[in-house]
């Protein structure tokens, strides 16, 4: 869930020119030099290795991407699918990975400046170092002031570095020589087990198509699109890399190939002297290049930066870092403290690293290479364990894609070297200890894959199941309950209703306020004039705490914009993990007495308990349950032994026959149904008559009933009417409505159980 929806203004070029634009920089402007010391010019062999691998992992981020088009990227998909623990070690992971390749970008910019600019020395830093942080400084300032990225601008970027680029092809093309390209020692003068060290070592040149995933809210026809870019942009990045690395080793010899500026060398060499009367036509193709290094540089550092904000912000959000570190700036509205800190982290890479660029990109690569393997296995723990789990796009071959990208990206990182191990591994081992000691405190979501071992734990051997509750949230051992508020009016009798029920078992309240936005206003605008609503929430949200705090139970408070209040809610509950949700009637789309719209009554399941009160007084003195048995009656009882047990509430149940033949068999049912559900105290009525005509008479002696929803269903309840429904509209006396899922067949969901 995010709490804003953004236009889809996005199309296919704009997206696939984002992932060409965070990728075409160090690839081709940085490493070549360095990865031709590496491992010879088989290197080119080793880009290609690195784009099918970047394929594969592409793949299986388009079908993630497609099911949650959310912000935060692969932190969003693991901690929602494996649980904090890991979703720790990927966001971390993912930020500390992204400040390593903004130092490596910013290095790879001091290398271009320096050909231009005079740069000094400082003891322990050389002049591409002192350029690095120079222009770490601008960029992180740039972030911090607001820059803002769209994909107009990295198009008119990417087809400028595409331009720069296509003339160095022709001139490279023109001067080629395989003589140059083979060398003396041939094309593996260090050997074909060359190519995965070297792989390893550009890999880091594949880092920007997951960018894309995080603008999928705002990509037209995500479905077909998103795929189309993240593999297309990876593709042409690949043939790119694959065609200019070869013509750069075809005209300087790769033992000679610059380690710092090499694009600008080899044009000098590949551009000739002069054409016709025009001199000095090398000199000028080797600026451009630069002027282009820079540029790519620039907007990959850039880019880096701010999706490092975005991936802080998300996990604020859900609390594994503190939202102090995401308090967003008065002036600038930017979250200025998680953008100086991780400019700290840039400047101190910069500083400790810079002098050897291959430690950067393998730092960066080999934290990344982790959070692409949790996010396969990520993606198989939604197929296997979420019913509402609806990519528009999948991959194909499931489940060998997802398992080679696990097993590639794993693997790719035992041919890094030692150093960049312990440093990536240091920040893993970090990120778990930050869980143990701060996150597993603040964040209740368990994620699906333990909530699925604890559901299947009779099938499940003991030890998946003791390491699953190891690792658990502390706060994740009792219930969540939702309760959505609208109206003020509302506010005390669900916020009493949702604090009763998580007390009851040492759970929680997530309240949240869902600001009901018309059609006709953009999210994004009516966020930007949000004062007078933040107002209103503000006040709504601090009584619901204070309503809370008198049952001393926990509650968290979220305000959610939306152009769909109540399929939100829903959304929201099945998000976080919400064991209960409880709502107000009033305004609400109900398909017969369901909690549920018509679309979902059909084709989706609810996500948990749904409780929904007609009222806006609560008064638990008597409460009334009438029961006929089933799951949601079942749901009744529990919700009245709670009131009882909580609030002091007396209960009593009532059954109605149809005539009085059926009354002893009635009686005898309704004990033993009230015994079997913890309300063998409870008073009994059994009633001959029609259903709606007795819980009419009886309903006005009592302070509140609680109402079964029907199984009856959908077209049915629509045709004929419902009890539920009837119930809910024509009482007096505050109703709460209980609903319990359930796995129905269409045929059930369209004429109900038989």
């Amino acid at each position: 869930m995010s709490d804003d929806e953004l236009a889809k203004d996005l199309g296919l070029v704009s997206a696939i020119t984002i992932g060409i634009g965070t990728m075409i920089g160090a690839g081709i402007f940085v490493l070549p030099g360095v990865a031709a010391q590496e491992a010879g010019p088989i290197v080119v062999v080793s880009f290609v290795v690195g784009g099918i691998i970047a394929v594969v992992n592409a793949l299986s981020v388009s079908e993630l991407g497609t099911a949650m088009p959310k912000a935060g990227g692969g932190y969003y998909y693991i901690n929602r699918a494996l649980g904090p623990l890991f979703g720790s070690v990927a966001g971390m992971g993912d930020w500390l990975g992204l400040a390593f390749a903004s130092a490596f970008y910013c290095i790879g910019f001091g290398q271009y400046l320096a050909v231009f600019v005079g740069l000094p020395t400082i003891p322990g830093l050389n002049q591409i170092q002192v350029g690095a942080l120079v222009a770490g400084l601008v960029f992180v300032g740039v972030n911090y002031a607001g820059a803002k990225e769209t994909g107009g601008i990295q198009t008119v970027i990417v087809s400028l570095l595409l331009l720069v680029l296509t003339g160095f092809a022709v001139a490279g093309f023109l001067s080629f020589d395989y003589g140059t390209l083979a060398g003396s020692g041939g094309l593996t003068p260090k050997g074909a087990d060359a190519v995965l060290p070297g792989t390893a070592l550009v890999f880091v040149s594949f880092l920007g198509y997951a960018k894309i995933a995080t603008v999928a809210e705002e990509l037209k026809n995500p479905g077909r699109n998103l795929p189309i870019a993240i593999v297309g942009s990876v593709l042409v990045v690949t043939v790119v890399y694959a065609i200019l690395v070869s013509l750069m080793l075809g005209v300087v010899p790769w033992p000679e190939l610059s380690q710092d500026a090499p694009i600008e060398q080899a044009a000098r060499v590949a551009f000739p002297q002069s054409i016709g009367p025009v001199t000095g036509v090398a000199a000028g193709a080797a600026a451009v290049m630069t002027l282009g290094a820079l540029l790519a540089t620039a907007s990959s550092a850039n880019a880096s930066i701010l999706a490092s904000a975005r991936i802080n912000f998300a996990m604020g959000r859900d609390r594994i870092v503190t939202n102090w570190l995401n308090e967003i700036h008065p002036t600038y509205l930017t979250p200025y403290r998680s953008i100086l800190l991780t400019g700290v982290f840039i400047a101190v890479f910069i500083a400790a690293l810079g002098q050897d660029i291959e430690v950067l990109a393998k730092a960066a690569s080999v934290l990344h290479l982790v959070v692409y393997a949790l996010m396969n296995v990520a993606l198989i723990v939604f197929r296997e364990t979420d019913p509402d789990y609806d990519p528009a796009f999948t991959v194909p071959l499931y489940p060998l894609t997802p398992i080679a990208g696990a097993v590639l990206s794993l693997g790719l990182v035992a041919f890094m070297d030692w150093t960049e191990i312990l440093i990536s591994g240091a920040f893993v081992a970090f990120a778990v200890v930050w869980y143990v000691a701060y996150a597993r405190r603040n964040e209740p979501d368990t994620g699906l894959l333990t909530r699925y071992i604890r559901r299947s734990e009779d099938s499940m051997p003991g030890a998946v199941v003791d390491a699953a509750n190891s690792v658990a949230p502390d706060s994740a051992d009792g219930p969540t309950v939702m309760v959505a508020l609208a109206n003020p009016r509302t506010e005390t009798p669900l916020v009493t209703l949702g604090a009763a029920l998580a007390g009851q078992k040492g759970g929680r309240v997530l309240a949240t306020h869902v600001v009901r936005v018309p059609d006709q206003t953009a999210l994004a605008a009516a966020r930007e004039q949000r004062a007078e609503l933040d107002r209103t929430s503000d006040r709504l949200l601090a009584s619901a705490r204070e309503d809370a705090a008198r049952l001393d139970v926990p509650i968290e408070t979220k305000t959610i914009l939306s152009h769909r209040a109540v399929e939100e809610v829903i959304d929201a509950a099945r998000e976080h993990g919400a064991d209960t949700l409880v709502m107000g009637y009033g305004g609400a789309r109900f398909a017969g007495g369901r909690a549920e719209g018509v679309a979902d009554e059909l084709f989706h399941d609810l996500p948990c308990d749904v409780l929904v009160f007609d009222g806006e007084d609560l008064d638990t003195g008597d409460v009334l349950v009438p029961t006929a048995g089933g799951d949601s009656s079942d749901l009744s009882a529990e919700v009245a032994a709670v009131l009882r047990d909580r609030l002091g509430s007396t209960v009593s149940l009532l059954h109605v026959v149809g005539d009085e033949s059926a009354a002893d068999e009635g009686r005898t049912f309704l004990t033993e149904w009230g015994a079997d559900h913890g309300l063998g105290d409870a008073d009994t009525i059994v009633e001959v008559g029609d259903v709606e005509s007795v819980i009419a008479s009886y309903a006005p002696a009592y302070d509140l009933v609680i109402v079964g929803a029907t199984e009856r269903g959908l077209l049915s309840r629509v045709l004929s009417g419902s009890l539920t429904f009837e119930t809910i509209s024509e009482l007096d006396v505050p109703v709460l409505l209980a609903e319990r899922p359930s796995t129905r067949s269409l045929w059930e969901r369209l004429f109900g159980r038989r």
